[in-house]
């Protein structure tokens, strides 16, 4: 998108390079990929990669720390060393995620069974998401009940069922939530995509364990496809509206101090405030509907009033005007910021304070402060080029290709018999 008006004011590609940078550095790019490591083991290759970590983690072990790797293996999948399935999707998923977990027990050394339950309880994130929110925990509980049940099919199929069920109903519920609830985040952007990818392989082991007809997962492989293309249209336009950037200021003289007392904090005591019910960014409350829920991880501040009014201060020197083009007019809603208003917001430093540095907010909580400098008028540009770097950095033609397997692909995952075996020296 070019931006005209009555002025045109376009940025270098080199300032929007070291702004998108300066964000890059402190790590405020969202990133919604799916994890490398469900990809991996939700494919044609799942059995190999298996078969590779569970290699790897006994070559670095001794020889007493393999075995007793080994024995809690044992234990955890019922007294088998062989796990029906156990090199294919879910399941491969599953077992890797014990195995990592055992090995940790395994050389701290001491630890015990029941350790092992409170790690697996004590998980903060699984696969990017957090194991906290309602399609994380769905997705944990059913990996951490798969090692002990794959061996009988009967019950794998009936507790895949009911996992099924409710993490098509939370994968519903958070659609909605994004698309009709203004709930849209980079968060809740991965915590669907990743509940979807995970759900669609829920279904296709299904169909191996004869629980469900193929026509079930070609229905959900189409809803689902139809879907990320609608979220990531609102994805954009969520990126648009939360994207400002504040130019640093130039070089100033340097302040004179007449007393020797403590620095003044009390803003209210030397300037005269009056506040509207302007926002000062369009600031998007994820989640704030279930915010008492506790899968809910995101958090919220505690008084909304904070974020939804913007105060025009008199009698400070460092001001600025903040022009919002997020929603691709040439109007703009102008307010007056104070940069001890950016600092209740934002978390300032004492020298962004002092009026030092510029801002730059990717979205609500995501914010660095730079010394970039660069004519004010180029910010509603920078902040569109921001868009744009901020979306082809993610990488959602992976996403997508997920959710469009070629027939042949998709018969192949479908027909992944391989079990997985221990082996002892």
């Amino acid at each position: 998108m070019i931006l005209t008006g009555r002025s045109l004011c376009l940025p270098s590609p080199a300032t929007v390079q070291e702004l998108f940078s300066v964000a890059r550095d402190a790590s405020i790019i969202p990133d919604i990929s799916l994890d490398p490591v469900l990809t991996t083991f939700l494919s044609l290759d799942s059995s190999a990669a298996l078969e590779h970590q569970y290699a790897f983690l006994q070559r670095s072990m001794s020889r007493e720390q393999q075995t007793k790797f080994n024995l809690s293996l044992t234990r955890e999948l019922g007294g088998s060393s062989r796990v029906t399935y156990g090199g294919v999707g879910v399941v491969a998923l599953a077992l890797s995620m014990l195995f990592d977990q055992v090995a940790q027990q395994v050389r701290a050394q001491g630890s015990t069974e029941g350790d092992l339950s409170t790690q697996r309880s004590q998980v903060e994130k699984i696969f990017g998401i957090s194991s906290s929110s309602r399609i994380g925990w769905i997705i944990h509980s059913y990996l951490c009940l798969i090692p002990g049940i794959a061996n009988d099919e009967e019950k794998m199929a009936q507790t895949t069922e009911l996992y099924d069920s409710w993490l098509k109903l939370e994968l519903i519920d958070h659609y909605e939530r994004m698309t009709t609830k203004k709930r849209m985040s980079s968060v809740s952007m991965q915590q669907w995509l990743t509940g979807a990818a995970f759900h669609l392989h829920m279904r296709i082991h299904q169909v191996r364990l004869n629980s469900v007809p193929l026509g079930s997962v070609l229905s959900l492989r189409l809803s689902y496809k139809t879907g990320l293309k609608r979220l990531v249209q609102g994805y954009n336009a969520y990126l648009r509206r939360n994207i400002q950037e504040i130019v640093a200021p130039g070089p100033q003289k340097p302040k004179t101090r007449t007393t020797s007392g403590p620095r003044q904090t009390n803003i209210s005591s030397k300037t005269n405030m009056t506040c509207s019910s302007n926002h000062l960014f369009n600031v998007t409350l994820v989640n704030a509907s279930i915010a008492t829920d506790r899968f809910n991880e995101t958090t919220a501040p505690s008084s909304t009033s904070e974020i939804s009014r913007s105060c025009k201060m008199h009698g400070l020197r460092e001001n600025f005007r903040v022009e919002n083009v997020s929603k691709g007019s040439n109007a703009t809603a102008e307010g007056v910021v104070n940069r001890e208003r950016l600092t209740s917001l934002t978390g300032y430093s004492r020298e962004e304070e002092a009026g030092t540095m510029g801002l730059l907010v990717i979205e609500p909580w995501r914010n660095v402060s730079h010394n970039v400098q660069h004519h004010p008028c180029e910010s509603p540009a920078i902040q569109e080029a921001l868009v744009t770097r901020i979306i082809n950095a993610q990488d959602l033609e992976q996403n997508r290709n997920f959710f469009l397997y070629p027939e042949k692909v998709l018969h192949s995952l479908l027909t992944q018999r391989n079990d997985f075996e221990l082996k002892t020296n």
